[in-house]
């Protein structure tokens, strides 16, 4: 069935009802010429006329072996679609109050999902009343965002949905196995956070953050 419908998207030989075409194809000159001439060509080169550009004025068409024009289309398709890569979600999931070493093993995987082409969604999940610390939560998917620069793009900015607080990342063109992996930087004491990771936004920390929370931040930093 799929062999039909490739076939059925192209005129052949006398299916071709228009007056004039432009015939294209080996070691063809690309000239203009009366449907029934081009007929009459393909015929003495023993190939067929293919219709392979019907909107074009006039219509393009091709000397060559119908088989073979299928032959090559098909491959030409197999081609495309084996370089077509598909994309996955990875997620990766937080505590409000992640350790050093839980935070630097996941970013670690991180890398390694953004190296093979995925996305990696990463998120914060508050239990009870941990929800309490949002904003610590905030702070710790931005610095995520920052440590992971050289690798990813920043899709979506920290949003809280119900017990969840998300980032979505996407890898940067280029990223492969091959990149030199950096050393994470190990989480401070003030929690920084840099303001590089806005820069796709435009924006800085304190204009994502609440007002009041950017204060508070300022202040842990300055400590």
């Amino acid at each position: 069935m799929k062999n039909d419908s490739v076939k059925g998207q192209y005129r052949v030989n006398e299916q071709i009802h228009v007056r004039e075409v432009r015939i294209v194809g080996d070691d063809i000159e690309s000239i203009v010429i009366p449907t029934y001439k081009a007929i009459q060509m393909a015929q003495e080169k023993e190939v067929d006329l293919v219709e392979i550009s019907p909107n074009a004025t006039p219509p393009v068409c091709r000397l060559i072996d119908y088989s073979k024009f299928l032959y090559q289309l098909k491959k030409r398709q197999k081609e495309q679609k084996a370089k077509q890569v598909k994309v996955e979600v990875k997620e990766i999931r937080f505590g409000p109050q992640t350790g050093d070493n839980d935070y630097n093993f996941k970013l670690k995987h991180a890398i390694e999902f953004l190296e093979d082409g995925n996305k990696v969604k990463a998120y914060v999940f508050f239990r009870g009343r941990s929800i309490l610390f949002k904003e610590q939560g905030e702070v710790l998917l931005l610095r995520f965002a920052n440590d992971l620069e050289d690798y990813a793009k920043v899709e979506q900015m920290p949003v809280l949905e119900g017990k969840r607080m998300t980032i979505q990342l996407a890898p940067k063109p280029g990223v492969t196995k091959k990149k030199v992996v950096t050393k994470p930087q190990q989480q401070s004491k003030g929690k920084e956070v840099v303001s590089s990771v806005m820069q796709h936004k435009g924006t800085t920390l304190a204009d994502a953050l609440k007002p009041e929370d950017a204060i508070k931040l300022q202040g842990q930093t300055e400590e």
